[in-house]
């Protein structure tokens, strides 16, 4: 490995697959020991913040949520991501700050920035499909909603298209991926696409 690990993240819209593409690459790259993290959380004080922005069915301000989130992704930061990297692992990330700028920037319109202090992914990956397929996939499977998934069908379509944005914009960091295929399709693309970084890193 370089000095610096490698760190791939997944974004997408409700019920997209990141969750499981995360976990799958995950266990690709078990031999090389990666960090597979998950946000809102990771650390004690991300779970117990995650807790209080989708469980707590609390009434929380658009601007409150948005500093919540990024209150917990700092602590992921420093707590895990940061030293990982440092230590030349790769980390992978379920959701990550695009998730702020889509959500509370796309659908909520608020003012959003990329800290500096934030690392930057090597790699993103955009999970795109309807967002009522992705909504669908959370009733079949019988979960319960969580205070984002409960939002309205035209939240989710501008957070679909916020992030459409954001991936034209880095189109050199973001790999977008039809998320209507198949589990292993997905798998199989999203590891065609990682063996170059993957090569480089060695």
């Amino acid at each position: 490995m370089s000095r610096r690990g490698l760190f791939i993240t997944f974004e997408g819209t409700e019920g997209s697959g990141k969750t499981t593409q995360a976990e799958l690459l995950g266990g690709w790259l078990a031999k090389r020991d990666p960090v597979v993290v998950r946000e809102p959380g990771g650390t004690e004080l991300g779970e117990q913040i995650r807790d209080v922005l989708l469980y707590k069915g609390l009434e929380i301000d658009a601007e409150a949520e948005m500093y919540l989130f990024m209150a917990s992704r700092r602590q992921l930061i420093a707590e895990v991501i940061v030293p990982a990297l440092a230590a030349g692992q790769i980390v992978i990330a379920d959701r990550y700050h695009d998730s702020t700028l889509a959500y509370q920037g796309g659908a909520r319109g608020l003012p959003t920035v990329w800290p500096p202090t934030f690392p930057r992914p090597d790699i993103t990956y955009l999970l795109e499909g309807p967002v009522e397929t992705g909504l669908g996939r959370h009733e079949e499977a019988g979960k319960n909603k969580d205070r984002m998934e409960r939002e309205s069908i035209e939240f989710h379509r501008k957070v679909a298209e916020a992030y459409d944005r954001l991936a034209a914009a880095e189109p050199e960091r973001f790999v977008r991926i039809d998320a209507t295929g198949s589990r292993d399709k997905i798998q199989f693309e999203v590891r065609d696409r990682l063996q170059p970084l993957l090569d480089g890193a060695r």
